[in-house]
């Protein structure tokens, strides 16, 4: 059995499905800060909220696939856990960056957004 092929197997679609959940995830919450941010105007906070999520989805994606590489050899299934654990291990530490990065920047923008309301 190459167990190669089987840690690409497993790796790919996990990866995949975790970012997909996390974009989505992403995409309904984020919403409301967008809208709050641009003072109501809903068609621009969707516009921005699907730009966010085109980026997103090429960072992640893009990343899992350019390490997608196993280094050393796989001769066993204890390996192959090994190994998917650090890979995945990377890709959900990455996820999570991420999603604070954004809240970070969802929070700052609101807090910006709120200042000129009040200074109005």
């Amino acid at each position: 059995m190459n167990y190669s092929i089987l840690t690409y197997g497993i790796y790919l679609p996990i990866t995949v499905v975790l970012t997909v959940w996390v974009a989505k995830t992403l995409f309904n919450n984020g919403r409301i800060f967008l809208v709050d941010i641009f003072h109501g105007n809903e068609a621009l906070a969707d516009s921005v909220n699907k730009l966010l999520i085109v980026g997103f989805y090429l960072i992640n994606v893009g990343y899992a696939v350019y390490t997608l590489q196993i280094m050393g050899e796989i001769d066993s299934v204890q390996v192959v856990i090994e190994k998917l654990s650090l890979k995945i291990g990377a890709i959900i530490l990455i996820l999570g960056g991420m999603h604070f990065f954004n809240l970070f920047v969802f929070f700052r923008l609101r807090n910006r957004a709120q200042a000129e309301v009040t200074a109005q």
